[in-house]
């Protein structure tokens, strides 16, 4: 089990250290259960005015003011994290001292910021086209045309020569002013 002064060395290295800091193995189960001995120690407590009462229920409340404080820097610290391994793509940072819902909660905002980069980059492409509106176009192939990746990334074809296709317009424009397609009239 954790004690006061353990959980307050830990929030104190937490606070003057720029990494992550690796936490005791099993902190948040030893933290539990510290806190609900100091919760059963003001529930059992003879007198409402004892020392050793109030000095517990002082406890108890500052426990669960440094565990709220250490985990709002954790957050701020994953958050910076995140930022780089979206711009860089470097993940692995202070991974390893990470707890397991924080490793969920990293992985889930960097596919998050990936998909935001994607969708952003997305529109950037299709405002190149002068399309902005994200609609598809139908068109003709008139040539053969083989797998290709289309402005959102996604793996697009092989058409061949006389068959339809549904796609971006910015694709469709690339397409019929390379004279591989004309367009459908809609």
């Amino acid at each position: 089990m954790i004690s006061y002064n353990e959980l307050y060395e830990i929030l104190r290295k937490e606070k003057y250290s720029e990494n992550l800091q690796l936490l005791p193995k099993g902190f948040v189960e030893d933290l539990a259960e510290y806190l609900n001995e100091k919760r059963s120690q003001l529930i059992n407590g003879d007198e409402m005015f004892e020392d050793s009462v109030l000095k517990s229920k002082k406890q108890l409340e500052n426990s669960i003011a440094i565990f709220k404080e250490l985990i709002l820097r954790r957050k701020k610290k994953i958050l910076n994290l995140v930022f780089v391994a979206a711009e860089t793509g470097i993940m692995k940072r202070d991974y390893e001292n990470m707890l397991a819902f924080e490793k969920d909660v990293f992985e889930k905002l960097v596919r998050a910021f990936e998909e935001g980069d994607k969708e952003l980059a997305r529109m950037i492409n299709e405002g190149k086209g002068g399309n902005l509106s994200g609609k598809n176009k139908m068109i003709l192939f008139t040539q053969n045309v083989e797998q290709f990746v289309d402005m959102t990334g996604n793996v697009v074809g092989p058409f061949s020569s006389g068959s339809l296709a549904n796609l971006e317009s910015g694709v469709s424009d690339i397409l019929v002013s390379a004279g591989k397609a004309q367009l459908v009239d809609q």
